[in-house]
């Protein structure tokens, strides 16, 4: 999906933002990944972690000079990781969970349907993404891997991540 020259058309970043964060569903997941992830000393996915990747993936937006808005990345952000709590239950990958439950979540908050379908594109393939620098999916990945402070983690050589896999490096 080309995400060159888009912006979001149904809302404003706070509004959309403040939607998905209000959203019963979103928080009602959000809370059982919490309790899922109390015990857990590396890779938390809340709301801190979400935060991280959508700032990182404006730095990114903005560096490259793309022309992909700051509430397209924020939304995507702020849902991409929202079908952990399927796959820590089991049921299937996060990526592919999660992009249908921001279809709903993106519904519910009265966002238009291109903006969905660009969405949860990002999510669905924000594990498993080719390398384009110029588009949402890769921005995604990028961010998503690079809020990660694998250098600094006291879970670093317990962590199953591949060593090439470990951001290990502090500079974007």
């Amino acid at each position: 999906m080309d995400t060159q020259k888009h912006n979001i058309k149904t809302n404003s970043l706070e509004e959309l933002s403040n939607k998905i964060l209000n959203n019963r569903t979103y928080k009602e997941l959000m809370q059982r990944m919490s309790v899922m992830e109390k015990d857990r000393i590396f890779c938390l996915h809340g709301i801190e972690h979400s935060l991280d990747v959508a700032r990182i993936g404006y730095i990114l937006i903005l560096e490259n000079g793309l022309d992909i808005s700051k509430e397209l990345i924020y939304a995507a952000a702020l849902l991409h990781d929202i079908g952990r709590v399927y796959e820590y239950e089991g049921e299937s990958s996060h990526h592919i969970k999660g992009a249908v439950v921001a279809e709903q979540i993106l519904s519910d908050c009265d966002c238009d349907k291109q903006d969905i379908a660009l969405i949860c594109d990002a999510i669905r393939c924000h594990k498993l993404v080719e390398k384009e620098e110029t588009d949402l999916r890769y921005i995604l990945y990028r961010a998503d891997k690079l809020s990660r402070n694998c250098y600094a983690c006291a879970a670093y050589d317990k962590c199953y991540w591949d060593a090439d896999m470990k951001n290990n490096s502090i500079t974007i």
